[in-house]
């Protein structure tokens, strides 16, 4: 079994668009989802990427939208 934590995607969709896509687990579903010896491990690995996957797709997104 596997499951999303926090992913940054850039794609091309059916009508030729450039797009970037960018999600995460809640850090308020963590205790619904994992046990408590992996959720401090969790927490760090969110705290660590989040800044940059949102940073990366919120230029990435200004861009296209002035390309487009």
């Amino acid at each position: 079994m596997e499951g999303n934590i926090i992913s940054f995607k850039v794609f091309i969709d059916n009508q030729g668009v450039l797009m970037t896509e960018y999600s995460k687990l809640p850090s308020k579903d963590l205790k619904r989802i994992f046990n408590s010896d992996n959720i401090e491990y969790i927490k760090t690995i969110l705290n660590k990427v989040n800044p940059r996957f949102e940073g990366l797709h919120n230029e990435l997104e200004k861009e296209l939208a002035v390309l487009n």
